[in-house]
């Protein structure tokens, strides 16, 4: 067989995929069973709408999350088809499990559960590195996921805005039921997991792109070239309200050397025009 075949490479980015979803699931559970649950912080989805159902009526949380996530697949299927239900069946039924498997771990790693603000961070970060993986991979945990697309078909709006939406609807009702303290903690955690998440989904950015508009294009150009030691591509645009013809300098550069560049272009054109930009990955050139 081929191993540099399409069919060999398709295989292997597959199990990369699958392999990475399931780690993923995994992280997230460990994170929701040691940081989120004990100290009833309410997380993004259907895993925020178990722990208030947990405090209310002391319902098992992997339980609450299976069931939960039964009926939203059953919705879907009558709402979104079978094609867009089936690429959520599987984390709907994969995540409650690992949830219900990791739900001792914090009693074997006897982490002080009252430490609340420590709580919300580390769980934060455990969770947006699980989230980042389910997402890397393709994939999604299913739960609101299916809501959010079930809104952005029938109510006209986009996935981003019924995100904010449902996720935001379970996150301040913890308000009502746990009380504000744990509704802020909670909105602490969640903006940590959507940090970490796109991290772990995009990288690390180790380098800056700038796009230039200047009258001193050579100037700028030697600078770049002679100075600091990096190539720069001419592009030409054309100006959308004078339709005039311009020249524009684009250059990446190492990140650590973003405000020597900067400092470049004041001093060359104070009246340069430039836009930078985060570059996760570069490839080809020499």
């Amino acid at each position: 067989m081929n191993l540099f075949s399409k069919t060999s490479f398709y295989q292997k980015a597959f199990w990369k995929r699958i392999i990475e979803f399931v780690l993923g699931c995994f992280i997230v559970s460990i994170g929701y069973n040691i940081f989120i649950a004990p100290n009833q912080l309410v997380p993004k989805g259907v895993g925020g709408i178990a722990i208030i159902l947990n405090s209310l009526y002391g319902f098992n949380n992997s339980m609450s999350i299976l069931v939960i996530n039964v009926f939203l697949i059953l919705l879907s299927l009558i709402c979104l088809g079978k094609e867009k239900t089936k690429a959520t069946i599987l984390g709907s039924f994969l995540f409650p499990l690992f949830v219900k498997l990791t739900e001792n771990f914090n009693v074997w790693l006897e982490f002080d559960s009252q430490e609340v603000l420590l709580s919300a961070i580390l769980g934060g970060i455990v969770y947006g590195l699980g989230t980042g993986l389910i997402f890397r991979g393709g994939f999604t945990s299913g739960g609101t996921d299916i809501l959010n697309q079930i809104a952005s078909k029938y109510l006209k709006m986009s996935i981003g805005k019924s995100m904010l939406l449902t996720d935001g609807f379970i996150v301040i009702s913890s308000a009502i039921f746990l009380g504000i303290n744990h509704m802020l903690y909670s909105l602490l955690s969640l903006y940590i997991t959507s940090l970490i998440s796109d991290r772990v989904l995009l990288g690390i950015s180790d380098n800056k792109t700038f796009l230039i508009i200047t009258e001193k294009e050579e100037e700028i150009k030697n600078y770049i070239i002679k100075e600091l030691k990096h190539n720069v591509t001419t592009l030409n645009a054309k100006g959308g309200y004078q339709k005039e013809i311009e020249t524009v300098l684009m250059t990446s550069i190492p990140t650590k050397e973003y405000y020597e560049l900067k400092e470049g272009l004041e001093r060359i054109d104070e009246k340069a025009f430039y836009i930078i930009a985060d570059t996760y990955e570069m490839f080809g050139g020499e």
